[in-house]
Formats: structure tokens, C-alpha cells, sequence
């Protein structure tokens, strides 16, 4: 299958997600929106699309005026069937897209914190082999706060009750980081917003060594089951 993952920072590519789906045979296509490439002109030999993470929000899009370009592609593609996935900022923009709501939250989210199925999460196939609560990394200052319509919550936390979501049968949004590396971590948690959170990366990452192995492999499943059952390569 072809996918189009939508790249908003130079940092934040298709990390694990995109290894593991070019590994089940996919072919990804990156579009550097940071860069200012262009969106796909239609949707032909577009058969899903993955939306990134990124240090803008949603009320940027004067400074970033292709996301409402992208918002109105993920809308097309919805439209039309096209199997979608969000992670972080792509959560939001998915949800904006189809209808949600986005705010600010009380204050940053970062590093290692729990996150609980809800009950649409533990019958869901995308989450086969999945703990119910398990500790997962975050990183962002926006959260999705009112769903679009006919979508389910997947799973929450405390500070954040939609932490995953689908609408419909083939869009997925998910507002922690199941994708990053420690190298992904180390390097995108030595900015603003991590100082802002109060979160002393080297330190607070030491610490967490012993969530990273659940993490990894709970991360590597989860992206497995996203190229399995949502990207299913003899549904093209």
C-alpha cells in the first residue's frame, strides 16, 4: 500500500511506525509540510495516510497556513474511506478536521505517565495484546477535548481523558507517543516546552529506563496491529 505520512517538524518523522509498516511490504511517502511541500494534488495511490507529531498547535495556522491545508485533505480522505492515523498533533488535526474540539491544557504533558484503556479500547483489534493501563510518553500542551461525531473513545488518563480515539471503522487518533526511540526522546525533550513542563530530560529519562522495554514492545505491537488490521496489504 501507498501511505502518505504528513511530517510537520524536521524532527518528528515516522520513527518505529514507519519502519515497522515499510517491514509488513508498505511504500511511505513523506511529505515535509516544514519544508513547504506540496499537499498530494487528489487522492489517487493513496491508500492511507499518517499524520504526525509537531511542536505547533492548532491555533498557529496563520504562522502555518498548510494546516488547514492538511485539515481539509484528512477530511477528504476521511470522506472517502481512506484508513487514517494521528499521533500528537495529528490526533488533534484529525479530530479538529472531522469536527472536534482542541484546547490548551491546564499545563504541558511530558514524559512517562499512565494511560488506561476505556471499554471500546479492550475489544478493539488495534489494541490486541495491549495492557489495559500501561505507562506511555508524552508531549504536547494541546489535547483533543470534545470528539467529532460517532467517534469512541479508546483510552485515557487522568489529566487527559482522550488519549486515543477512533471515528468510524478506519481513523485512529492517539495523543501519546508510542512511535519514539530513547534517541527520539532524548532529542525532542531538550526544548521549550519540556523546560516549561519542568522536565529535566537526561534526568527524567534515566529514571524511566525501566517503563522504556514495556513501552518498546507494547509501542512495536501497536504499530504492528496498525499495519495488520487497519493497513491490511491484501485490502488495497
Amino acid at each position: 500500500m501507498s501511505l502518505v505520512v504528513f511530517q510537520h517538524d524536521g524532527d518528528e518523522d515516522a520513527a518505529v511506525l514507519g519502519r515497522i509498516l515499510q517491514e509488513h511490504g508498505h511504500t511511505l511517502r513523506t511529505i515535509e509540510l516544514f519544508a513547504r511541500q506540496p499537499m498530494p494534488a487528489d487522492l489517487d495511490d493513496v491508500d492511507g495516510v499518517i499524520s504526525m507529531g509537531g511542536p505547533m498547535g492548532l491555533d498557529h495556522t496563520t504562522a502555518y497556513p498548510w494546516l488547514d491545508e492538511e485539515m481539509q485533505f484528512l477530511k477528504a480522505a476521511f470522506d472517502a474511506r481512506v484508513p487514517l492515523v494521528g499521533i500528537c498533533l495529528g490526533a488533534q488535526l484529525l479530530s479538529r478536521a472531522l469536527g472536534g474540539e482542541v484546547a490548551a491544557a491546564e499545563s504541558p504533558e511530558v514524559g512517562w505517565h499512565p494511560v488506561r484503556l476505556a471499554y471500546p479500547g479492550t475489544i478493539d483489534p488495534i489494541f490486541t495484546g495491549i495492557r489495559w493501563e500501561s505507562v506511555q510518553f508524552h508531549f504536547h500542551q494541546q489535547h483533543v477535548t470534545k470528539l467529532p461525531a460517532d467517534a469512541s473513545v479508546l483510552a485515557g488518563s487522568a489529566d487527559c481523558p482522550i488519549q486515543a480515539f477512533r471515528v468510524g471503522l478506519t481513523t485512529y487518533g492517539f495523543q501519546y507517543h508510542f512511535e519514539w526511540t530513547k534517541q527520539d526522546m532524548h532529542r525532542l525533550c531538550r526544548d521549550g516546552l519540556a523546560a516549561r513542563a519542568g522536565f529535566a530530560a537526561d534526568r527524567e529519562l534515566a529514571d524511566g529506563e525501566p517503563n522504556y522495554t514495556g513501552y518498546r514492545r507494547l509501542g512495536d505491537r501497536l504499530c504492528d496491529n496498525l499495519a495488520t488490521f487497519l493497513f491490511a496489504i491484501d485490502k488495497r
